[in-house]
């Protein structure tokens, strides 16, 4: 895989290059409410814009279906790379149309643009190869080089992230060789013990991960919203926390291999629950109460992982010598369900373990609840792709770099 160094040390003064980059932040409105993922790609564009190059940013940001969405627009995030950049940014308010060509024309040396959402197109997410082909043939036009940084979309089989590379010399960014190396860790010569904290919302997100590193990790802690699907397969009452009961026979398989392999399999052995669901938007209190994990009552539902919890999960991470993170331990974004998964993260900040905090809401929920995110080994910015690789999947983007 060529990297950005390699194509800087050819010269890239006066050429047009696309970064695809991922600019995928969460907005309230049009205010960014997190800028982790724009911070992470800017050394790259910086790099590029130093060295002369007119650089053509281009993302996508949550699921417009296929057509113009005010709400869905690039423009905060064009705003934002400006103000990390300390430069004016162009900004198009198309994708390949007319604004898009008339912007990138307009680019000299050292300059840069950013497009607008890739997604606002068909072609670029379609299952057809002619369509997305056809949408990358236009993307090539407005660029001579292509660099692969948006590395929470290369588990993608998209038009700018799979077919574009192969029209145009291709490189990957600084953030994807990072990425890389970062997970590589995760995955070979791994220093131990290796222990993985899981959490979220849903345990089928999950189970391709939890299936791989069954083979490779010491430890795994379990939390958050999946936790009561492994309580229920464990035969505990979850009253009316979040359950996928179909998912309860491949959780119980997996609590048999790990036994049979000695993997640590540790779950929450008190939770915090409450007759509702808290409101986000308010923070109202919501006056939880802490009950084990065995006795939950029928009609209330598990928001987080309870105080012995949090003590035991520690514990379990005081040792660690690598430990990877994905989801956090319960609802967050609400005061009163936020200690589990801040719990977690102060553990890893304490802990002399090789961190990584595998992007998504686990990445948010650091820079929310306000940890130095210097404090932990690397903070990834794309947790499904942080999952597929480790997986053992082949990611479409990463392949699409590798010829």
């Amino acid at each position: 895989m060529k990297t950005i160094d390699q194509l800087l040390a050819e010269g890239v003064t006066g050429q047009r290059v696309f970064v695809r980059a991922d600019l995928n932040v969460p907005l309230d409105g049009t205010t960014i409410t997190d800028d982790g993922r724009i911070r992470a790609v800017q050394p790259t564009v910086a790099k590029l814009a130093e060295a002369g190059a007119r650089v053509v940013v281009a993302s996508h940001l949550g699921r417009p279906k296929g057509a113009p969405d005010p709400a869905f627009s690039l423009a905060p995030a064009a705003a934002r790379l400006g103000e990390l950049l300390g430069t004016d940014v162009a900004f198009a308010t198309d994708t390949v149309g007319e604004s898009a060509r008339s912007v990138v024309a307009a680019l000299a040396d050292g300059q840069v643009a950013v497009i607008e959402n890739l997604r606002f197109n068909p072609g670029e997410t379609s299952k057809d190869d002619a369509e997305r082909g056809a949408f990358a043939d236009e993307l090539a036009a407005l660029a001579d080089v292509y660099i692969g940084d948006g590395f929470g979309a290369v588990h993608r089989k998209h038009a700018s992230v799979y077919d574009l590379p192969a029209r145009l010399p291709h490189a990957a960014g600084q953030l994807i060789a990072t990425e890389v190396g970062v997970l590589k860790k995760l995955t070979q010569d791994v220093a131990r013990p290796y222990v993985v904290v899981l959490g979220g919302a849903k345990v089928s997100d999950k189970l391709g991960v939890i299936d791989h590193l069954l083979e490779k990790a010491d430890r795994i802690l379990i939390g958050g919203g999946m936790a009561y699907t492994f309580l229920k397969a464990q035969g505990h009452e979850v009253g009316i926390s979040l359950l996928q009961e179909d998912q309860i026979p491949a959780v119980k398989e997996y609590l048999t291999r790990a036994e049979a392999k000695g993997v640590e399999f540790v779950l929450p052995v008190d939770v915090l629950v409450a007759p509702e669901f808290p409101d986000l938007k308010t923070k109202a209190p919501a006056h939880p109460t802490v009950v084990a994990a065995d006795a939950i009552p029928a009609d209330e539902e598990g928001l987080d992982i309870g105080p012995e919890t949090r003590k035991l999960y520690a514990s379990k991470l005081a040792d660690a010598a690598t430990v990877f993170w994905n989801g956090p331990m319960g609802v967050f974004e609400h005061p009163d369900y936020a200690e589990g998964t801040k719990a977690v993260a102060q553990a890893l900040v304490e802990s002399p373990a090789f961190s990584v905090v595998g992007g998504g809401d686990s990445a948010a929920a650091v820079r929310i609840l306000g940890f130095d995110e210097k404090a932990f080994g690397h903070i990834s910015t794309g947790g499904g792709a942080s999952l597929e690789y480790l997986e053992g999947k082949t990611l479409p983007g990463l392949a699409a770099l590798e010829d």
